[in-house]
């Protein structure tokens, strides 16, 4: 009894030891942006700040107020003139600024504000003033960029300027009683009592500055990097940085902590780790001159730019919550007739100008976000999930019937009557029933993606009728496959020019070819899958065969690390195959592997095919692809990268809008040499910076142009497919309260 107790503890503690970690699911910050776009006005906005109550106020180079009108999240709103004190246009404004959490203007003559019932209204000397700051008291440090007066009830308590110099900034530091006075090549101090200006550093090309960490450093921006100013030791600390998304500094501001620079190409701000979080492009600004950073209300960021402002609002959320946000954005403008669909040809990000669109990939797009929502099913017992489930395989199992090749599955099916105005119209047929057209020359990623999401509602959807039509459409397509000496045949009788398995083809490529081990994967998850819920026998003879007699599990087994280009020696289409690494593959790779590893013939294979899986992973750990990291623990390995998951699942923007998007310039990334792999850096820029993608994009991406906001990509496949998928195998937790 004791041996067996002995043995229980050592298992437990086995068990235990080698476990895998969960995500505990916490809120965390998600950012967004709110845009507002600038029209219809002259001059060039110059600073934005928020009052004590919320309200943002604008102000340009003319001196008019604006105010933020009409804005959402994917819904940008407008300025538009601040009319709310009607008298104050009468005024001759030259500069906005923040006191105590009120609204202060400055004009030729005065320093005033509707605050405090109106009876700040300080007047100065200087017709031309453009910057000032404020002291306790209603003390006014004010400045034409030439003279200096520190003024309080309208008496000048000090006048001086800056040698040589011409004054582009003032800040107030509280804790020392001092206003700090920034110029184009110096840095100097004026005290309030016994006032005297103090110069503390010489320098070049200065821009914008702000002080940080409560007073205990000056940060400067110049017009190629930044620099910092200890207060205590009176120096400045290091060399100019210029390791940063970009060097043109025009704006310095610390908010809530963190700090914020303004750049001629975005924002970005400074993160603990000493990397920077990029805001660039519309999908977050309305253009990338930023001019002005202020504090925006409850936990945003203002980040005023020449063409209008955007407001980075932070939000807390859970995956989960993320997870509700992205099913209804699914629901509500992404789903074409049961298909998971891409909305289209919109006008600049207006997502009520789009159209549902068909795609190549109609079926695997669909396939991977019906294995979402089967996983979902599976944790949950939503029946909005079956439901979801239910339609999509509706218009899986269409793809079947609305051709007339017995198992062959169409790409997509259509409305007729503009059959011309879709994508690829060579490839459409028509119907036998007149409404409708079908999409042909199906590949292999389409049969891939449908066999994995078969066979996990096949093995996770408890419902009987959903369950037999799962498994009757993976005999259809494997039957029609195995029939025709495994290849896909379309309506005209010939093979499709991706759906191919027959050794003639696999075999043909070199063994350092990626095709020649994908497809050998590939058939093998599909026979086994098949056989698993069929238990027809024609499929696990043909699958051993092509491992024992074709050379299929040597292709399979073959390392990553042997993918690279065809020989010279080589032929053409192999070449043309083995100019890269190929991102859809991995897709394919990936998707297969649960049929692959689930549905083995038996342990040994199962232990092999392990491996397999895990070699490739570690070829892809540069990623941090959620999805890959996620299929990669379904093999019960401790550790799959479950970080670089959650980071990819935390970091992906809620704005799926195709935006052009800019990188390369960056200065803060490191560049590689052209590869194979087509690895542009040494590290991977987190989704929310980099071009909006499927998981068969390359995630090293820098730059997208001709986008413009023309579409908005499904969180279907992108999104929800590796969180649930997460959340079935219990590394990802359920929201914790």
């Amino acid at each position: 009894m004791r041996t067996f107790r002995y043995c229980i503890l050592i298992a437990f503690i086995f068990c235990r030891t080698y476990a895998q970690s969960v995500y505990q699911d916490k809120p965390f910050w998600q950012d967004y942006s709110i845009k507002y776009y600038a029209d219809k006005f002259s001059g060039t906005l110059q600073s934005a700040y928020t009052d004590r109550n919320g309200a943002i106020q604008i102000i340009n180079t003319n001196g008019d107020l604006l105010h933020p009108h009409d804005g959402q999240f994917l819904h940008p709103g407008t300025l538009k003139p601040d009319q709310y004190y009607r008298f104050t246009k009468d005024k001759n404004l030259t500069a906005l600024g923040l006191y105590d959490q009120q609204l202060v203007y400055l004009t030729d003559k005065v320093v005033f504000s509707n605050a405090w019932a109106g009876k700040l209204f300080s007047a100065h000397s200087l017709p031309k003033a453009r910057f000032f700051a404020g002291a306790p008291g209603f003390t006014f440090l004010v400045s034409d960029g030439s003279s200096l007066t520190l003024l309080k009830d309208s008496k000048s308590l000090w006048t001086g300027s800056l040698p040589n110099d011409e004054v582009i900034g003032i800040r107030y530091q509280p804790g020392a009683n001092q206003f700090w006075v920034l110029g184009k090549k110096s840095l100097s101090t004026v005290s309030v009592t016994g006032p005297k200006l103090t110069k503390v550093l010489d320098g070049a090309n200065f821009t914008a500055f702000d002080l940080a960490a409560q007073g205990k450093k000056v940060v400067v921006g110049t017009t190629d990097g930044y620099l910092e100013f200890d207060v205590a030791a009176k120096k400045q600390v290091g060399e100019v940085r210029r390791k940063l998304p970009w060097t043109e500094i025009t704006a310095v501001a610390e908010v809530d902590g963190k700090l914020w620079f303004g750049s001629t190409k975005g924002a970005f701000a400074l993160r603990p780790d000493g990397k920077f979080d990029y805001y660039n492009g519309e999908r977050w600004l309305p253009g990338d001159e930023v001019v002005h950073i202020a504090e925006g209300p409850k936990k945003s960021v203002l980040i005023l730019t020449k063409a209008g402002l955007g407001q980075i609002v932070f939000k807390q959320m859970t995956l989960h919550d993320k997870a509700v946000f992205f099913d209804k954005q699914v629901r509500s403008r992404h789903i074409r007739v049961g298909f998971n669909a891409t909305l289209s040809g919109m006008d600049k990000g207006d997502i009520s100008t789009g159209y549902l669109d068909d795609s190549d990939n109609d079926g695997l797009w669909t396939s991977m976000y019906l294995g979402g929502e089967i996983f979902r099913y599976a944790v949950t017992k939503d029946p909005e999930a079956l439901q979801n489930c239910r339609e999509s395989l509706d218009a899986m199992e269409r793809l079947y019937t609305i051709n007339p090749v017995p198992g062959f599955p169409a790409r997509s099916f259509e409305r007729s009557g503009h059959i011309k105005e879709l994508s690829d119209p060579e490839r459409w047929q028509h119907a036998s029933n007149p409404e409708w057209d079908w999409k042909s020359t199906t590949s292999s990623d389409e049969a891939i993606g449908h066999i994995f999401a078969f066979g996990a509602m096949a093995e996770l959807i408890p419902d009987k009728d959903l369950k037999s039509r799962a498994i009757m459409l993976m005999d259809t397509l494997m039957s029609h496959i195995v029939k025709n000496d495994m290849y896909l045949i379309d309506f005209d009788g010939k093979p499709t020019q991706w759906g191919k398995w027959h050794p003639s083809y696999v075999n043909s490529f070199p063994t350092n070819v990626g095709d020649r081990k994908l497809n050998s994967s590939n058939i093998v998850a599909m026979l086994q899958t098949a056989y698993h819920f069929t238990k027809k026998e024609k499929y696990k003879k043909k699958a051993f065969e092509l491992m024992q007699k074709h050379g299929y599990y040597a292709n399979m087994m073959r390392s990553m690390k042997e993918i690279g280009r065809a020989g010279e020696d080589a032929d053409e289409h192999s070449k043309h195959m083995s100019d890269g690494w190929n991102h859809s593959d991995d897709e394919m790779y990936f998707v297969g592997y649960w049929g692959l590893y689930r549905y083995a013939f038996n342990d040994t294979l199962k232990t092999r095919y392990k491996q397999q899986i895990l070699d490739h992973w570690q070829a892809e750990r540069p990623e941090k692809e959620g999805a890959w990291n996620l299929f990669t623990a379904i093999t019960g390995v401790k550790d799959f990268d479950l970080k670089e998951a959650v980071w990819y699942l935390q970091e992906h923007p809620l704005d799926l809008i195709d935006w052009n998007i800019q990188n390369s310039h960056r200065k803060d990334i490191e560049r590689l040499p052209e590869n194979f792999r087509r690895q542009t850096t040494r590290e991977v820029l987190p989704p929310d910076e980099r071009p909006i993608q499927r998981h068969n994009g390359n995630m090293f991406n820098l730059d997208r142009k001709g986008r413009n906001g023309g579409s908005e990509h499904s969180a279907g496949d992108i999104w929800l497919l590796p969180y649930w998928l997460g959340r079935y195998l219990g590394v990802i937790s359920a929201p914790v309260k």
